[in-house]
């Protein structure tokens, strides 16, 4: 049995309190909740009945929490993590893991000489509609890769970023390239794999924050594919979709949704009676699951403690979509396309101004 602390317990720790003290997770249970605004970590207490903490120190010095996770603002994921691994405690922390490429290097650091494991939450990866074209793509089916697009079509009200000072500042959590569209930031470089270059652009259309709401980019895969990003949280009145494209010499597949949950398009050149099932047994995620990618996700995390095997996002994976975010904001920036790998000089985020 995996013992798992909450470190932060704002709106994202709802998810993940409910799978782990509801007993969702098969191998994992919730044993204490630890928040600065005791309200919050009262509640969350209360609920499953585990004991609450309002300082980390306290939080880490207790002797049944074998793993954390880290759902407390971007910008402090990284002296958390550290503290986490210095306590000898696993870690899973949200996304983004980090919003400096120095951080993200801290951590893992941190993480291997504690000798602790790093998680790097990435739930859609888990997807049934994803898996499955994941192993369509790990079986050629595609061929040649031409272009990859995400659409992250959301609505986040000027309500939203007034719940937490925190957010949409450039020292704790960036815009939506950073926020909203990272796990699909990471899933078209999950498919295509390495970037060579990026160029993007940015607006802040709707709301008063210091970061963006609205931006676009094209990307160079060094496979020579294209790529397109497209995300806004000025989407209204409601979320619209959050889509992943991939298109290749040999075949076509949309996943859609709100949440790259749903499988719009699926079409191959040369086709397979599995075709047909995937359509009829994955082509959503099951409906009656709650929280279904996060579900798996934590199932995932319980066996690698368990059996000792490797993360699907480690630190190091976590940190690819890290510098390609930081790479798209360094090109905002400058106005210029940016190669990868590259240090970043312009590029705001984590930075207090």
């Amino acid at each position: 049995m995996i013992r798992f602390g909450l470190l932060g317990c704002g709106r994202i720790a709802k998810r993940h309190s409910d799978l782990l003290g509801g007993n969702q997770i098969d191998g994992a249970r919730l044993v204490a909740v630890c928040d600065p605004v005791r309200p919050r970590a009262d509640a969350l207490a209360a609920k499953f009945g585990v004991p609450a903490s309002y300082e980390i120190d306290d939080f880490l010095a207790r002797k049944d929490i074998d793993a954390v996770s880290v759902l407390t603002p971007s910008g402090l994921h990284p002296q958390h993590v550290i503290a986490c691994a210095r306590a000898g405690k696993h870690v899973v922390v949200e996304k983004p893991m980090a919003l400096r490429l120095q951080d993200a290097d801290d951590m893992i650091r941190a993480c291997d000489q504690a000798g602790v494991k790093l998680f790097i939450v990435k739930q859609n990866r888990f997807n049934l509609p994803v898996v499955k074209a994941r192993e369509a793509l790990d079986a050629g089916r595609f061929g040649k890769l031409v272009l990859g697009t995400v659409r992250v079509r959301w609505c986040r009200d000027q309500a939203y970023y007034d719940q937490d000072a925190w957010r949409g500042t450039w020292a704790y959590d960036g815009g939506v390239l950073s926020n909203q569209a990272s796990h699909h930031v990471d899933m078209l470089e999950w498919f295509f794999g390495d970037v060579v270059s990026v160029h993007a652009r940015a607006s802040t259309a709707l709301v008063k924050i210091e970061t963006e709401d609205t931006a676009v980019a094209t990307l160079k895969f060094r496979n020579g594919a294209l790529g397109i990003i497209e995300a806004t949280t000025a989407a209204r009145p409601t979320d619209l979709e959050g889509s992943l494209s991939i298109l290749g010499e040999k075949g076509t597949v949309e996943i859609a949704g709100f949440a790259v949950n749903q499988i719009r398009h699926w079409r191959f050149a040369d086709e397979l009676p599995s075709d047909r099932e995937v359509m009829e047994k994955f082509s959503v995620n099951p409906p009656n699951v709650y929280g279904f990618g996060h579900q798996a996700y934590y199932q995932h995390v319980v066996d690698c403690l368990v059996n000792q095997r490797s993360a699907l996002v480690d630190g190091l994976e976590g940190r690819k979509s890290l510098e390609l975010i930081s790479a798209l904001y360094e090109s905002i920036e400058t106005g210029a396309e940016v190669r990868l790998h590259f240090e970043p000089r312009l590029c705001r985020l984590g930075i207090v101004s």
